[in-house]
């Protein structure tokens, strides 16, 4: 496989996915199932019985966000997206901002996912009778062998990501029709079985405990649906950039669908205790209940389905992130390297998939996987939540000139978008500020409120000291203009094999 030299023209990514290719990109990246086994009982935690509400109390700010990323995918599409439309219409530095905490967060997302797919392995290997390998007895609940088996599947997806989007898309979306037939079959007969009663509370907004498990609820449910912009991240490979729009709207509203499908049958089934303790294994937990042996186990082969599909959609939308980040040199040239293969940025799908297992292994300093997973979802909520407020706010100042030409497209293209923005950058602040004063020391704990708050800070001062190097060492022309690459611009010729 010969890769292309680095160069300022963008070499080509080939255009060749459908409406239905994109859709199963952001499903998998949105990993529906992988949210509500693990998702919910975390959510669970802190709202108590209104999943259903803080579900669609945080689908009403994405929408917003989606609409934005929809309207400027169609004036200006780029792999790039919110790093692009960022700088171009609000200032660079907060532009490669977005790219960057973009990148940081699924590598954060990838690593806790690669150790969410070891545990539903180790868990299917305990249902098949497997609780010893020589000497270990194998633990589902262990950070340390989860993460092991789980980078394994990572270096595999990992490879199948370079073949090329539609070979992903083609695994992803067998793996998508096997996991829903499974999840709308438990989740419905969960609803119509369960023993604990339904109740107009759960949706009830009003009755969650407090503020601070309001903005933290939020912030959760906002990351379980993260993921849907995956669709606007392969925008070059689509046949018409106007699929892209179309795939991630699509996955949105679906995911909505199913989370509160989800919600109302884990509440019918699992009392609040239930919910709440099951971590990783709430959805092993839920098969249990509804069903025997061998049956009992489909909810988790489709766990680990899940997990294994939003491993692989996310090293996909990530490095084309990167590459559209390199193409501009804010990034290094390894990054644009285009397979003359497979007519993808390979290099970089392998070095993200390597920076993933490299912190996974770091995350072994939290030693029970669910603290991990509190940890890391916390963290990546909150840099999700300025990144899309950030792309929102791009939004509504590129379109505000719509607000005198027309006030029903302004309302749509400028007040919608601002007002999402300004919901989840309260949200963040407010959450932040609690972490802050929840605790006087530092610890490496997923319940202390300071290594909280650290992480994130963390992700956005290491994407200011990326952003001055690019500036000022790399001399980028994108810290001049705010405007990326264009997509369309001439590209190179394919070096030969």
């Amino acid at each position: 496989m010969t890769d292309q030299p680095y160069t300022a023209d963008p070499p080509e990514l080939r255009r060749s996915l459908s409406v239905l290719d994109g859709v199963a990109v952001a499903a998998s990246s949105t990993a529906a199932t992988t949210s509500i086994g693990i998702g919910l009982g975390v959510t669970a935690g802190v709202v108590g019985l209104h999943l259903p509400a803080i579900m669609l109390l945080a689908f009403l700010p994405v929408l917003g966000i989606a609409g934005a990323y929809s309207r400027l995918n169609r004036v200006e599409p780029n792999a790039g997206n919110g790093y692009v439309w960022v700088g171009r219409s609000l200032n660079p530095w907060l532009g490669f901002m977005v790219g960057w905490v973009n990148i940081v967060a699924t590598v954060a997302f990838l690593a806790y996912t690669t150790a969410v797919t070891g545990s539903a392995m180790l868990q299917l290997a305990g249902e098949a009778g497997l609780h010893r390998v020589g000497g270990l007895a194998l633990d589902p609940g262990s950070t340390a062998q989860t993460t092991a088996v789980g980078i394994v599947v990572l270096v595999a997806v990992t490879l199948t990501a370079v073949t090329g989007i539609r070979t992903a898309a083609r695994l992803q979306t067998g793996l998508l029709v096997f996991e829903y037939v499974v999840l709308l079959g438990f989740c419905g007969y969960g609803i119509v079985t369960g023993p604990h009663p339904f109740s107009l509370s759960w949706f009830d907004p009003f009755a969650i405990p407090s503020a601070t498990a309001l903005a933290q609820g939020l912030l959760l449910s906002v990351f379980c649906y993260w993921g849907f912009e995956a669709a606007f991240s392969v925008n070059e490979e689509v046949r018409d950039p106007r699929d892209a729009s179309r795939a991630g709207l699509i996955t949105l509203v679906t995911m909505l669908g199913l989370f509160l499908l989800g919600s109302v049958a884990f509440q019918r089934v699992l009392s609040e205790k239930e919910l709440a303790g099951h971590g990783a294994e709430g959805l092993a937990f839920f098969g249990d209940r509804l069903a025997a042996q061998p049956w009992a186990a489909l909810p988790l082969v489709a766990l680990m389905f899940s997990a294994v599909a939003s491993l692989q959609a996310g090293v996909i939308p990530t490095a084309r992130g990167m590459f559209a980040m390199s193409r501009d040199r804010t990034l290094g040239p390894v990054w644009s390297r285009v397979s003359s293969r497979y007519g993808t940025p390979a290099a970089g799908t392998v070095l993200i998939g390597a920076l993933a297992a490299g912190v996974a292994a770091l995350a072994l300093v939290i030693p029970r996987l669910a603290d991990m997973i509190m940890a890391t979802v916390n963290a990546v909520g909150i840099v999700v939540a300025l990144s899309y407020a950030l792309t929102a706010l791009a939004a509504a100042a590129r379109f505000r000139s719509l607000l005198r030409e027309d006030w029903r497209q302004g309302v749509r293209a400028v007040v919608l978008p601002a007002l999402s923005a300004l919901a989840l950058l309260s949200l963040g602040g407010y959450l932040g500020w609690s972490f802050y004063t929840s605790t006087d020391h530092f610890e490496l704990s997923a319940d202390n409120g300071w290594f909280l708050l650290t992480t994130p800070l963390a992700m956005i001062v290491s994407g200011f000291v990326a952003a001055g190097w690019a500036k000022y060492v790399r001399r980028s022309p994108y810290f001049r203009t705010g405007r990326g690459t264009d997509a369309d611009a001439p590209r190179l010729l394919t070096t030969s094999n």
